[in-house]
């Protein structure tokens, strides 16, 4: 039985079983302390166990006051969101700014059948999302019949009698669960079990600080040879970010499908505890951007991104990320199947930039050496200055692999850039998205007859740089890029750079 929906311009509440959901949500945030509250004993809490009851009780009031309080409704023209009892609070969202409408369902929430709603107009105002609107909880019925309808494309599968099914364009690879301990989530996994057992070591009340205790395990500790005490810690260690890293990439890509669906919007759904549906319309790309970790560039692995107006600051939260990390070769697949473009723009052929560059980056890598030296004439003792020299080849193959990561070209449609030695990106971005060029020399560039040219743009970051590139190789790119945007301000000939149409 499919739900009716509502009238247009009524005032809507929330759906019911949020009364139960609310309360739930609360509870779990407290679970931990819980725990500890019954491992310790409340005796040893100095009365925070009562304190703790009274905060648990308010804060399910406070939901539950929340459902009714909170109405909502969608116009021909606008989302608007009342809420509040003792301070009214009135939010409103223009239709035709919306940009993003994306559902998430944590635990409780699907439990119970319900999904959040955020609808996001893509603006940012000191770091904060402006206009961004949240509807907390619908049923995951209306939260998909709202996505269409805000999404306009309602109207679209109404007139059309034979709607084309949604083209699927990746998806889920469990073998692609091998680039997990490849990404920065293995480093959140140490620093999580490390947070997490000095919190529950505090609770407990033991003090790391207590030298006596801490000796004593010292004395238990030197019979073992110091070899294998460091070679355990560090299994240990490795163990842990493996195991983490394969948990988070478990939770956040499971069921994860990238589809094109029939009104021109790209699609993606992940998640195990917490389920995510992003939506992207296509009229709103503009490129993507392939980025290349150390670690997972060393596996032959990439992530994905869009290069879209109207994500914000949301994009490092994921909703322009397109693709787990995977292949190198599915990366380029699946951007060539995004931009409708075959081959991939991101697989263009670049130029090289020239050996003033390399130089450029050597004299940065070396800068441990004059860093040693410096310590050593003033007489630090102990093992600072080694490490400075330690550094120093490690440096200088990052500058080399920064040179050679340098690159730029055009595609029939797109400005392609790379650059990065930690990490890699190479980004591909239409022609037609850039609306400005910023051109900028430093002393050293000057001395060098190079450089960086910042195309800039609505979309993604707002700007992508060519980097310590000829002076007329740079100004060519950026007339042929576009036509007559950086015509005017040309003072010499630009040389014609060769590129595939």
């Amino acid at each position: 039985m499919t739900e009716a929906a509502p009238a247009p311009s009524s005032w809507q509440r929330l759906d019911p079983r949020m009364l139960a959901v609310t309360p739930l949500r609360q509870l779990a945030g407290f679970l931990p302390v819980i725990l500890i509250v019954l491992v310790v004993g409340a005796r040893d809490l100095d009365g925070r166990f009562y304190g703790l009851i009274a905060a648990v009780v308010a804060l399910v009031l406070a939901g539950i006051g929340r459902w009714f309080t909170t109405r909502y409704r969608v116009t021909d023209e606008r989302v608007e969101l009342r809420s509040g009892l003792l301070f009214r609070q009135r939010r409103s969202v223009p239709r035709d700014r919306i940009r993003t409408v994306d559902l998430t369902a944590g635990p409780v929430h699907r439990l119970f059948g319900l999904s959040v709603l955020n609808i996001g107009t893509g603006q940012q105002v000191q770091g904060t999302e402006a206009g961004e609107l949240s509807l907390d909880a619908v049923s995951a019925t209306e939260a998909d019949r709202l996505r269409q309808q805000l999404l306009e494309r309602a109207a679209v599968a109404q007139a059309e009698e034979d709607t084309p099914p949604d083209q699927e364009i990746a998806r889920l690879d469990w073998s692609w669960l091998r680039y997990a301990p490849l990404t920065t989530s293995s480093l959140v996994a140490v620093g999580a079990v490390a947070g997490a057992a000095g919190q529950f070591v505090g609770e407990l009340g033991v003090d790391p600080t207590d030298v006596e205790a801490i000796n004593g395990a010292r004395e238990q500790l030197d019979t073992a040879p110091l070899w294998l005490g460091a070679t355990v810690f560090a299994v240990f260690v490795l163990i842990v970010a493996v195991l983490g890293a394969i948990l988070i990439f478990v939770e956040v890509w499971w069921g994860f499908r990238l589809v094109r669906e029939a009104g021109g919007t790209l699609r993606v759904r992940r998640g195990a505890l917490t389920t995510r549906s992003i939506s992207l319309e296509e009229r709103r790309l503009r490129g993507v951007e392939i980025s290349e970790p150390l670690l997972l560039r060393a596996g032959r692995g990439a992530r994905l991104a869009a290069i879209a107006t109207g994500l914000g600051g949301s994009q490092g939260e994921g909703r322009g990320t397109l693709l787990p990390p995977a292949p190198v070769v599915e990366t380029h697949r699946v951007a060539a199947a995004v931009l409708a473009e075959a081959p991939a723009p991101t697989t263009t052929p670049l130029r090289r930039h020239p050996a003033a560059a390399l130089r450029r980056r050597l004299v940065r890598g070396a800068l441990p050496a004059p860093v040693a030296a410096l310590l050593w004439l003033l007489a630090v003792p102990g093992w600072l200055p080694w490490v400075a020299v330690a550094l120093l080849p490690l440096t200088l193959l990052l500058a080399v692999d920064a040179y050679r990561n340098l690159g730029h070209g055009l595609a029939q449609r797109y400005l392609v850039t790379r650059h990065g030695a930690g990490v890699r990106r190479c980004a591909a971005l239409q022609r037609s998205g850039v609306i400005g060029w910023t051109v900028s020399q430093s002393l050293f560039q000057r001395r060098a007859g190079l450089v960086t040219l910042v195309a800039t743009t609505a979309a993604g970051s707002g700007g992508y740089a060519v980097y310590d590139v000829a002076i007329s190789d740079g100004l060519a790119v950026a007339e042929q890029a576009v036509p007559g945007l950086l015509g005017p301000f040309l003072t010499g000939p630009a040389h014609p750079v060769e590129h595939p149409d």
